[in-house]
C-alpha cells in the first residue's frame, strides 16, 4: 500500500485552489496539506492536516524560506494567476499594451514556477510519487492562438509552458520519476474569469468544484504518462 500523500498547493485561498484544497482534505490517502496565500487568507477548514503558510511566490527569498522548512512532498500543485487587475483587464490591440502589466503578469504567471522547482526539486527527488504543475491555459498554446489579443496573458502563459517544458527535460536526466504537468482546467468560475463569462458556451463554465476534482484526477494518473506534458482536465493535449 502507498504511502500518504504529502502535497503543496500555491495560492490555496483562490477559487481553484481552494476547491483543491477541500478535495483533497475529503480523501483518506492524503496525510497533510501545505497550503499557502499571499495575505495569510487559506481557509479556515477544520482539519489538522493543513499547513498553512504565507508565502510570496514572485519572491525567492519567501520561497526558500517555506520549502526549507518542509521534509517530505510528493505533489505541488502551483494554482497562483493572473489575468486582470483593477487598472487593466485583458488587451484587445497592442495599443492598449502597459508595460507594468505585462512584467506583473510575468511576475505573476511565470516566474513563481521557476522558484518552486528550483527550490522544491530536492523534496520531489525523495518521493517515488511525485508530481509537479501548474494551472497554465489553452490561450498560452502558441499553435491554438487564432484570436490574438489577451498578449499579456498569453505571453507569460506561454512562457510558462516553456519554464515548465525546460524543467521536464531536466529532471528526465535527474529525476526521472517526477511527473511535470502544464494543466488547462477550462473556465472556472471564479473571480479571474467572472468578466468573460458571457461568451462561454453552454455546460463549460465549470464550478471549482469541478475542476478541482477533474485535475486532481490528471494529477493521480500522472505516473502513468511521460513527463512534461501540456493537457486539459480530460487529459487531452493542446499544442505548445
Amino acid at each position: 500500500m502507498a504511502d500518504p500523500l504529502r502535497i503543496a498547493i500555491v495560492g490555496a485561498s483562490g477559487g481553484i485552489g481552494r476547491a483543491m484544497l477541500v478535495h483533497l482534505l475529503g480523501r483518506q490517502d492524503v496525510a497533510c496539506v501545505h497550503a499557502t496565500s499571499l495575505h495569510g487568507s487559506v481557509p479556515a477548514l477544520d482539519d489538522e492536516r493543513i499547513i498553512a503558510a504565507t508565502v510570496d511566490v514572485t519572491d525567492e527569498a519567501s520561497v526558500r524560506a517555506w520549502l526549507d522548512g518542509i521534509e517530505h512532498l510528493d505533489w505541488l500543485i502551483n494554482c497562483v494567476g493572473m489575468l486582470h487587475d483593477d487598472q487593466h483587464g485583458p488587451e484587445k490591440s497592442i495599443r492598449q499594451v502597459d508595460a507594468d502589466h505585462f512584467s506583473r503578469s510575468m511576475q505573476v504567471n511565470t516566474l513563481p514556477t521557476l522558484l518552486l522547482a528550483k527550490h522544491a526539486e530536492r523534496l520531489l527527488k525523495k518521493s517515488d510519487s511525485a508530481v509537479f504543475s501548474t494551472i497554465s491555459a489553452r490561450v498560452g498554446s502558441i499553435e491554438d492562438n487564432r484570436l490574438g489579443g489577451w498578449i499579456s496573458y498569453r505571453a507569460s502563459k506561454a512562457a510558462l509552458n516553456m519554464a515548465l517544458k525546460c524543467i521536464a527535460i531536466e529532471w528526465q536526466r535527474s529525476a526521472k520519476h517526477i511527473r511535470v504537468l502544464s494543466l488547462h482546467p477550462g473556465t472556472t468560475d471564479t473571480p479571474l474569469s467572472k468578466p468573460f463569462q458571457g461568451n462561454v458556451p453552454e455546460g463549460k463554465l465549470f464550478s471549482p468544484e469541478k475542476t478541482a476534482a477533474l485535475l486532481i484526477s490528471q494529477l493521480d494518473g500522472a505516473g502513468a504518462h511521460a513527463s512534461g506534458r501540456f493537457i486539459d482536465y480530460a487529459g487531452e493535449p493542446i499544442p505548445w
